[in-house]
């Protein structure tokens, strides 16, 4: 039995965010689902698995549904597949923020830097002086990345900043291009630099999984494996399932 994964975010004002946590659970809890559901003032971040029909009742009812009432009308959605529920329970938790990076002028309800589709992506970072940067973490851009892209050699993404600090000007770097997995980390790391003077920042829209979704392998300029934090752990073109050994450095 194949079963849908659907990952999703989306930066909203949700300042009530401490009385969603147990309505959420309680929906999640009567569709079966499994995974983990993020919570902060600033919006929702989540991963969750199921049937396919239990997942298109929580889209519903996240983006139309009665609890979130209408503020999640732009939710960043990608589905997947799974053959086993990649997920042991379910979580939801409340954060400070639902993508840590510890700035409070990186705020993407204020500003954003350009969103680029997927069909789109190859061009961009083809394009003479574009800086393009994986904003993941160091072990996962190790199981894949695009060529030519800078790892900025993170372990975590609240590390971003101090890496921009020492390696990113905004008079030598005129246009710098981001990507991670999903969208969430690059679009926040294109709200800081934004915030720090840089001009022209891209990020890739629905990042690595949209791209692998969507771009023919022959054309993918992708290389390697997309690791995700699921029991799944990386998957490939087409967002078919590697289940690649994930190796610990310890």
């Amino acid at each position: 039995m194949q079963h849908r994964v659907a990952a999703f975010y989306q930066f909203a004002a949700l300042p009530d965010f401490r009385k969603l946590r147990e309505p959420l659970r309680a929906i999640c809890t009567d569709l079966k689902l499994k995974g983990s559901v993020l919570l902060a003032h600033e919006g929702i971040n989540g991963t969750l698995a199921g049937s396919a029909e239990a997942i298109s009742e929580l889209v519903e009812e996240l983006q139309r549904g009665v609890l979130f009432g209408g503020r999640l009308d732009n939710l960043e959605l990608k589905f997947s597949q799974a053959s086993t529920i990649p997920f042991q329970r379910l979580k939801i938790r409340l954060k400070k923020e639902i993508v840590t990076l510890g700035d409070a002028g990186a705020d993407p309800t204020h500003q954003v830097g350009i969103y680029v589709d997927p069909t789109d992506w190859n061009d961009l970072i083809a394009t003479p002086d574009t800086l393009v940067i994986d904003t993941r973490n160091a072990f996962e851009v190790a199981m894949g990345t695009f060529a030519g892209a800078l790892d900025p050699g993170i372990k975590s993404f609240g590390e971003f900043k101090d890496f921009a600090a020492r390696n990113l000007d905004p008079a030598k770097h005129r246009r710098v291009a981001m990507f991670c997995t999903g969208g969430i980390r690059c679009e926040k790391a294109s709200a800081y630099l934004l915030s720090r003077g840089f001009a022209e920042v891209y990020h890739l829209k629905g990042g690595i999984l949209k791209y692998l979704e969507g771009v023919p392998e022959a054309e993918s300029r992708w290389r390697g494996e997309c690791f995700v934090f699921d029991d799944r752990v990386a998957l490939g073109h087409g967002l078919r399932e590697s289940r690649m050994e994930h190796q610990s450095d310890e």
